[in-house]
Formats: structure tokens, C-alpha cells, sequence
């Protein structure tokens, strides 16, 4: 046999599976395995063999004696079982035959006790096959299949990156060309399959045909990204050989980590729990250092949402119950888990019970501190779940028990929805309106600031010190400083500061690494505060490019919004959710108002109900979540009584419903609300670092069909968020102030050539159409623009166009979530760049893997409903310039004083001379643009008004805050706008063409 050349896939492959053979596995080969059974004969019963042979040979009598008959009929029992209970259980429990119990695997042993479990576990037989034929009726071959003891329990396509594949191409061969059918593949036999080229690994556990969802199975990068680092000695992808088909590493997976969701049926029906890398290496790790350590150490585990925090907590409590010192000593006599989640519970029992096979391991404390006393003290429950309320008494008790050691697992995600410890919020009697707001803002802010679940950790942990018998493991996503300093690892890795050194988390699953592998979406990619949601708004009504009609109705409302106006803050948030949000997600989505208190929260609940009242939006309904009673006028207010007598318990599942759209809250929710159909949030309260992160976040679970989500900021700036979440993710805000960003965009797509618009046209089409061509004519007119693509000269050509690409679909994104663009060729263009983008071949994926008829679908929805294509006739336009008298005559210039004097008399104005500074300000700014330079020294007066126009819109916005009174009545009232561009327009031609003619 000719050895394969060293970039061809046979030669990825012939290095993995010599590293295997190198260190501890078997050879497997095609001729030892049964295709009808889907097991490897020679391996299962050579394993048998070596390990019982006297069961065995009980067995073989109890069949009449004959060896061949004895293994015929084994195979068939084995298979029985194997169809019933999947292959895990019976690699954990083994299979019974006419009474007779053959183990089908040996796991290591917890502790060096019985020396017989060792060597048994020694015996156990790790093979993998190489171009395994897999079953019966086609020679389809799987370039690698792992196998213990003749079971198969996984599966590998490899792909190499110098025959021009990737991992895509192998998620595609698994999609396409590996049936479900196949015994092999059905979830009856293998529980993992793997998709692999030497930079990323992806993972699955169920092939459903081209229905399969990969999930990532990689490290992340050094700066907290998804995929793998380099590996100086190899592929970036050797830790999958390496470290987790490691035999040891292999088959405590198997043993410790994989489970079965409980399913309904006969069969193995549930979904199979396999880790994540992260989760693994986070469980291995905390487990390694508490062996090597024993109790007394803290622990702080920082994982994002999306991380699968649940599974993570679960495996570590059932391994730290069972893990033994080098001395073969157990470590910790109980582990005790703090959480609010009341599914963790359930989820600890059905897992741990999967594991060990004994009732009875776990023990939820419910009642009082004299149950929890009693289930540390004794008892057969090894792990101990109890609430964030009981921590101080776990604290109290393990320093009491000191002969006892206690590893407490503390899950900080815990949930807000309760919100006990708000007092009754009672009127201000004798206040104004705004004193009465302001004084419920800092009462709550009181309360809030007192009740938070992190300081109250830290707290208790603070006040009894470090305990010897006492290890802490704390989960957490936002970590606060003093939450580092308890709980963290001191490492120079972290710096130091005032020669001390930092305290740093144990293990990281970042936010962004989160984000980038598609489990969670960027909640900051569609920020944007008041400010600049105005800005874009009111340049979008100016603009001659644009639906002038739909966003110049909307302009003089935005101009004159008060910031503590709730009614009208009230109509800028239902105008906006109805004509943007409430489409998206196929017409399910949710959107949440944050206010700043509860008295906030009962005020906006009325105003927004009054608002959809007198509008006649039949079709919306709001609830609202507040703690306690508020008194106000026409109160007082409780939470059920507002919500038509709806029980605080069952809101969020009425939420989770068709019947409410919109969620108003005041501090409830904010943490710990896990609602995927929320994609538009409202906040209107000030948000600081740890409180900012978790409240926005609320927006970030994925969905089908969910591809953005949107935050409307009526408090905040920019720079506020971006610090709150730069510790845990290195993210920047850019807020688009310009809807001609838009069309900037699409020029530079153009500009590459490979985009034909009568293609886009005739795609867009086909898309709103139907019938039998349809789909056809979608492929066809997407297959020529791939052509293009790939005929373009270079790499970096290619990736600039795939970068403008996809530049033009987020900017699109987001500004249609802020102007209603009615621009057909845009549209057109937006429905075809985005399924161009699907289509265009991959260097790297593009996070989680989501079905691509589900993303159509949802698409269309959004298309049809939201987006008119055609434009309306009779749209308004708004004259560039409406300024009173035209002609040729040459400028008369007037003072500024005199400007400002005509305004105040002809408008009924206050405006001092103090305002001519802004307008001093703009005038310096035209005359320095080089542009307008140019147009005063080539066109007349009235063509030289229309040129500085456009300038004099974006400058008027951009200092619009500076001075709102002034600049808005600009843009508010045509008439006062004309008197003051007619006199800019003066100032500026005749002083261009003074420095012109001195020049």
C-alpha cells in the first residue's frame, strides 16, 4: 500500500488514527464488522472473553452449549436491548441474557481501593476503524468510527483544507449522503458524530437528513472568539484526538457526561446530552484541581448565556459528590447546589439518576433550616439543592460541622421574577407629577441596589471568611469585582494592580465566543439610544432618496418629544413596535419597556393602554410586572389587579402566548426571564455595569427565524453600554446617523461587478410568487452571481465583496428597523443579498447551523408584511428649499441680530443673540467645506442654495442637542427654516466668492 500524499484527506486521517493506535486504541477492520447489526463481532466478544469468561460460559451452557450458537443468540438479545435502551445505558448497566448479566463496559473506578475494578477497567477494548463499509445494501464508507468493546459509539467525516474541503463540506456529506435510516447512524448505535478539518471541529448527536444541527465542539480563540488557536504543533484540531478521544478522557465521557433526555415511547427517545467542548474542559478541570487541592478553595466559573450553564452545574455536582484525593479519601462529604431555578432540581435528579441508577442522590430542601441541617449531616442524598435565601445558613452550618467537608456549587442566573424583597411604594403626598417619578426612581433604586444577588453572596461569604471545609464553585455570566475577588483565582495572567495581583475567573466561556458560535445574538448590533434613533428619522425625511411621506409624518412628533413625557413616549415606542418589531420572528415577537420604578411602570402601563385605546390597535395588548402596592392617583395598583386579575406566577406564560405583545416592568424580569420571542426592548431607565449587561441580554436568546433584536434607549448613551459589557465582551457600538449609509453600501457592492440588478429584480419576483418554477428560477438567478464571485481575480477580491456583502444586509437591517424605506431596486436587493450570502462557499461557518427552507420561511413573512415593494402613489416630497423670494438679483446680506430680530416677530419666538453663535457656527462650517467651495465659484445663487441645502441638513441634525429649541423649529416649521437658509445661503455664497476672487 502506497503511502497517501501529505495533503490529501487519507493523510489527515492516517495521522489521526496512528495517534490513536500509538496510545492505547485498537485497530478495527471492515471484516469484524456485522453490517446488518452495526456491531464490530470480533471486538465485542474478544472483550467478553478476556473480562467473563465464566458468565460467559454460564451463558453458553444456558443455550444448549454450542459456542456459535450461544454468540448467534447473544447478538440477537444484544441488538433487542440495543434497539430498546440505546447504546449508553448498556455500556453503563450491561445487558441480561436468560439471567445471566454480561457487562458491556468497565469505567474507572472512583477511588484505588478494589484493584480488581482497576484492572477491569483496564481491559476495556478502544478501537477505531478506518473507511468503515457501515451497512448493509450500499458500500457507503465513514472515514472513521470509534468503537468500546465492539459497540460503536461515534462517527468522523474528514475534511482537508489543502484539497480545497472544510468541516462545511463534511456537515454536507453527513446531510446528504448519510442516512438516518442506516442502523449505524439512527441513534440506536453511534451517539455522536463529528465533522472535522484541521482548523474546527462540529458535533451532533441526531443526523436528521439535511435537518441536522452542528454544534461547535471547539476551544475558542486567545481573545474570546469562536473557533481554535494555532497549535505550534499541528492541526488546531488535534485536542479532539488528543485530549478528548484520549482513552481515559474517552470513556469517562461516556461514562460521566453523555445522557438521555427522558423521551416518550419505546425506544431511546429522548434528545442525547452530549457536551459541549467548554462544558467538558470547565467539568474536567473544577473536578482535576478539587482532587489535587481537596476543600477550602473558591472557584469562579464564567460562562455567557447560551453557555448551557444547567448541564455544566449538573455534571460538576455528580462528579465533585464521587471524586477521591490521591490518597484515595473522599474530598467532600456532600455537595450542595444554591439556585432559584426551580427546573435544575428535576434536571440534577433525572441526570445524576442516569449516572449512578440509586433514588434517592439527590435532595431538594424546600422547607426549613432544620431539613437542610439534616440533609448535611446525614442521609443518603449526596448532593443538596437548596435557594439563594438558605446561603447564609449553609455558610452558619458548614462552619458548625467542621468535621464535615461541603462543596457549594452557586448558580448566580437565578431569576428577578419575584421581586419579595420590594417594599409597598406609597404616594408622596404634596409632590408634583416629576417629584413624585423621581422620588419612586431612587426609592426603587434603594431597594434594588440592596437585593442584589451577587453583593449578597459576597457579603455573606465575606462576613464569615474563608473556611477550611468549604470549596465554592460560582457560575455566573457578569461577574462583579467583588464577586472576582471571593470567589476568583489570583494569576499573574490577570495583571496586578497596586503590586497586588488581579483575581481572574477559574474557567471562560465568553459572551463573545457565545455570540460568534450562534447560541446567543448581539444584542448591541442593534442599539441604538434617542438621540441618534431621532437623527436617523429626521435625515430620513429630509432625504430625497427615501419614503419622505412615511418619515416626515413622524418628524415633528419626534422633535417635540419631552424626555419625561410618557404619553408621548408611549406613542414612539407602539408606532415603532407596529411598524417594526411586530412582524419579525413570523409575527411572534415580544418586545419589553424597562422603566425606572414601579410608580414609572404603573404610569406607563396606563398611558400606553390609552394610547392603544384611542387608536384603535385592537390587535396589541400589554401586561405589566411590579412588586408589591402602589398607591397614585385613581390607585392604589397592584401587578394582578392591572393584568385583569392574572396571577403574578402565570404571567409568563401568558406572555409566552398569542394574547400580549408587550411586557412593561419595573425591575421584575430584568434577570433571569427566559422569553426567545423578546426582540425589541424599550429602556427608559439609567442601566450601569453588571445591571446593564443582564437587562439587555434579556433580548439575546436564539429562535427560529429570530435573526436580530433591537434596543430603543431613551437614558443612556452609547459610551455606557459599551463599558458595561466590555468585561465580558469586546464589543463597539456604531449607530448609523445616515439612512445614505444605506446606499453607500449598495455602491460598493456594485462596484465589484458580480451583482446583476435585473437578476435581483427577476429573483424577487420569483420569491414573492409561487408555483411549480419558482424555486427553480430562484437557484437560477442566484447560480450566475456565484459564478462572478468565484471568477473574481483573488482572494482578497472575494473577501472584500463577501465583506461588502454582508455590510449591505446588517446596515439594511438595522435602518429599516428605524425608516420605512419604500425604495423597490433596495429592497430587491436586500431579499437577493441575503440568500446570496447563504449560497456563497464558505471558508469559515457562520455560527449555529438553522435549517435553510425555516429561514425562508420566516423571511418571506417578514418581506410580505413589512416591506412594501412598490412605491405609493401620490408620495409626498419635501422641497429641498421653500424659502420666500427667487430670482437672479444679486444677495442682500443682513446682520444675524436683524435675522433673529424678523424671526422672533414673525414666529412669536424669544431667540437671543446668544443663538447667533450656532448660527455663526454653521456659516464657519459651510464656508470651510471644500465641496460648497467649489459649487459657489461655478453656479449662480439659486443653484448654489440647492447644493448647500443638502449640507445644511446634516448640520442642523448633528446640532440639534446643542440647541434643540432653535434647530428644531428649523426643521419643524418650513417657513422659520426658509428665513434662516436664506440668510446662511447669503452669507455663505458672497463670502466663498470674496475669498474666490482674492484668490
Amino acid at each position: 500500500m502506497t503511502t497517501p500524499g501529505a495533503h490529501v484527506e487519507e493523510a489527515f486521517e492516517a495521522a489521526i488514527e496512528a495517534y490513536l493506535l500509538a496510545h492505547g486504541w485498537y485497530q478495527g477492520a471492515n471484516t469484524s464488522y456485522d453490517r446488518d447489526l452495526a456491531l464490530d463481532t470480533v471486538e465485542l466478544f474478544t472483550f467478553i472473553g478476556a473480562t467473563q469468561i465464566e458468565s460467559w460460559e454460564k451463558l453458553v451452557g444456558r443455550h444448549g452449549g454450542d459456542q456459535e450458537t450461544a454468540q448467534k443468540k447473544f447478538k440477537a438479545r444484544l441488538t433487542e436491548e440495543l434497539n430498546r435502551r440505546g447504546v449508553i445505558d448498556l455500556l453503563r448497566h450491561g445487558v441480561t441474557d436468560l439471567g445471566v448479566t454480561i457487562d458491556l463496559a468497565y469505567f474507572r473506578p472512583a477511588h484505588g481501593l478494589t484493584p480488581a475494578l482497576e484492572e477491569r477497567y483496564q481491559a476495556n477494548r478502544c478501537a477505531v476503524t478506518r473507511q468503515l463499509r457501515y451497512a448493509p445494501g450500499h458500500d457507503g464508507e465513514l472515514d472513521l468510527a470509534l468503537f468500546v468493546n465492539g459497540l460503536p459509539v461515534a462517527t468522523a467525516e474528514l475534511k482537508n483544507h489543502l484539497t480545497g474541503q472544510t468541516v462545511e463540506h463534511a456537515k454536507k456529506q453527513y446531510r446528504t449522503d448519510r442516512s438516518p435510516k442506516d442502523l449505524m447512524l439512527s441513534g440506536r448505535r453511534a451517539v455522536a458524530h463529528f465533522a472535522v478539518d484541521p482548523a474546527l471541529v462540529f458535533m451532533t448527536t441526531r443526523l436528521q437528513s439535511k435537518e441536522t444541527r452542528f454544534l461547535p465542539f471547539n476551544k475558542g480563540t486567545a481573545d474570546g472568539g469562536a473557533g481554535n488557536p494555532p497549535n505550534p504543533s499541528g492541526h488546531r484540531t488535534a485536542y479532539l484526538w488528543e485530549e478528548v478521544w484520549q482513552r481515559d478522557n474517552w470513556l469517562d465521557l461516556l461514562h460521566r457526561f453523555v445522557h438521555v433526555e427522558p423521551g416518550t415511547g419505546k425506544g431511546p427517545t429522548g434528545a442525547v446530552i452530549f457536551p459541549r467542548y467548554h462544558q467538558w474542559d470547565a467539568v474536567r478541570r473544577l473536578v482535576a484541581d478539587a482532587r489535587s487541592g481537596g476543600a477550602g478553595r473558591s472557584y469562579l466559573v464564567q460562562h455567557s448565556a447560551g453557555s448551557g450553564k444547567s448541564n455544566t452545574i449538573a455534571w460538576t455536582a455528580h462528579q465533585l459528590s464521587n471524586v477521591h484525593d490521591v490518597q484515595d479519601r473522599k474530598v467532600f462529604d456532600k455537595v450542595v447546589v444554591i439556585t432559584d431555578r426551580v427546573v435544575l432540581d428535576r434536571q440534577l435528579q433525572d441526570t445524576i439518576f442516569q449516572f449512578d441508577h440509586k433514588p434517592g442522590v439527590v435532595k431538594k430542601i424546600d422547607k426549613n433550616s432544620a431539613q437542610l441541617a439534616a440533609a448535611l449531616t446525614g442521609g443518603s442524598a449526596q448532593v443538596v439543592i437548596t435557594t439563594l435565601q438558605k446561603f447564609p445558613v449553609v455558610l452558619r452550618q458548614g462552619a458548625e460541622l467542621k468535621s464535615g467537608r461541603y462543596a457549594v456549587i452557586v448558580d448566580e442566573a437565578h431569576s428577578s421574577q419575584t421581586g419579595e424583597a420590594a417594599k409597598d411604594l406609597k404616594r408622596v403626598l404634596g409632590a408634583s407629577a416629576e417629584q413624585q417619578l423621581e422620588a419612586a426612581a431612587a426609592q426603587d433604586a434603594a431597594a434594588e441596589s440592596a437585593t442584589d444577588a451577587q453583593d449578597d453572596l459576597a457579603a455573606a461569604v465575606a462576613a464569615r471568611g474563608r473556611q477550611e471545609n468549604l470549596s465554592f464553585f460560582a457560575f455566573t455570566a457578569t461577574p462583579k469585582a467583588r464577586t472576582l475577588e471571593l470567589f476568583g483565582t489570583p494569576s499573574d495572567a490577570f495583571g496586578a494592580t497596586d503590586g497586588k495581583v488581579n483575581y481572574g475567573p477559574f474557567h471562560v466561556y465568553s459572551m463573545k465566543q457565545a455570540i460568534e458560535e450562534g447560541f446567543i445574538l448581539d444584542v448591541l448590533k442593534g442599539y441604538a439610544t434617542y438621540g441618534s434613533y431621532w437623527k436617523i428619522a429626521s435625515a430620513a425625511a429630509q432625504d430625497p432618496d427615501v419614503d419622505k411621506a412615511k418619515a416626515a409624518a413622524q418628524l415633528a412628533r419626534f422633535v417635540s418629544l419631552h424626555p419625561t413625557n410618557l404619553a408621548q413616549k408611549a406613542e414612539v415606542i407602539i408606532e415603532h413596535f407596529r411598524a417594526h418589531t411586530r412582524r419579525k420572528i413570523g409575527g411572534q415577537a415580544k418586545a419589553m419597556v424597562v422603566t425606572r420604578s414601579r410608580l414609572h411602570a404603573v404610569r406607563y402601563k396606563l398611558a400606553i393602554d390609552q394610547y392603544i385605546r384611542e387608536q384603535g390597535y385592537d390587535d396589541l395588548r400589554t401586561l405589566v410586572a411590579f412588586s408589591g402596592t402602589v398607591e397614585d392617583d385613581g390607585g392604589p395598583y397592584t401587578e394582578s389587579q392591572m393584568n385583569g386579575g392574572l396571577a403574578e406566577s402565570a404571567l409568563p406564560v401568558e406572555f409566552a402566548g398569542d394574547g400580549y405583545q408587550l411586557l412593561i416592568v419595573a425591575e421584575k424580569y430584568q434577570t433571569g426571564f427566559d422569553q426567545p420571542l423578546l426582540h425589541t426592548m424599550y429602556v427608559d431607565k439609567k442601566l450601569e455595569g453588571v445591571k446593564a449587561v443582564q437587562t439587555l441580554s434579556r433580548l439575546n436568546r436564539i429562535y427560529p427565524g429570530k435573526t436580530d433584536t433591537f434596543v430603543l434607549d431613551f437614558a443612556n448613551d452609547t459610551e455606557q453600554i459599551q463599558d458595561a459589557f466590555a468585561p465580558f465582551f469586546e464589543a463597539t457600538i456604531a449607530e448609523p446617523t445616515d439612512p445614505n449609509l444605506l446606499y453607500n453600501a449598495a455602491a460598493r457592492l456594485d462596484e465589484f461587478a458580480v451583482i446583476d440588478r435585473d437578476e435581483t429584480a427577476t429573483f424577487t419576483a420569483a420569491f414573492l410568487g409561487s408555483g411549480e418554477s419558482a424555486n427553480a428560477s430562484l437557484y437560477a438567478q442566484l447560480d450566475p452571481a456565484i459564478e462572478r464571485y468565484a471568477a473574481l481575480a483573488d482572494d482578497d477580491l472575494r473577501e472584500g465583496f463577501r465583506a461588502a456583502l454582508t455590510a449591505f444586509v446588517r446596515v439594511y437591517a438595522f435602518l429599516a428597523q428605524i425608516v420605512p424605506f419604500a425604495d423597490p431596486e433596495l429592497e430587491q436587493l436586500y431579499t437577493y443579498s441575503r440568500f446570496l450570502a447563504l449560497r456563497l462557499p464558505r471558508e469559515q461557518p457562520a455560527g449555529l447551523d438553522l435549517a435553510d427552507d425555516v429561514v425562508l420561511t420566516h423571511l418571506r413573512t417578514e418581506l410580505i408584511g413589512e416591506h412594501d415593494l412598490s412605491l405609493t402613489e401620490g408620495g409626498g416630497v419635501i422641497p429641498g428649499f421653500t424659502g420666500e423670494g427667487t430670482g437672479g438679483q444679486d444677495p442682500q446680506l443682513a446682520k444675524l441680530s436683524e435675522i433673529i430680530d424678523r424671526l422672533n416677530e414673525r414666529f412669536g419666538t424669544e431667540f437671543t443673540e446668544a443663538d447667533k453663535v450656532f448660527v455663526d457656527q454653521i456659516e464657519q462650517t459651510c464656508v470651510e467645506n471644500e465641496a460648497l467651495a467649489t459649487q459657489a465659484r461655478v453656479n449662480t445663487p439659486e443653484n448654489f442654495k440647492l447644493a448647500l441645502d443638502r449640507v445644511l441638513e446634516g448640520l442642523v441634525i448633528d446640532r440639534l442637542d446643542a440647541n434643540q429649541e432653535f434647530f428644531g423649529r428649523m426643521i419643524d416649521d418650513p417657513a422659520f427654516g426658509a428665513v434662516v437658509r436664506e440668510y446662511l445661503a447669503q452669507r455663505v455664497y458672497g463670502r466663498l466668492n470674496d475669498s474666490g476672487a482674492a484668490g
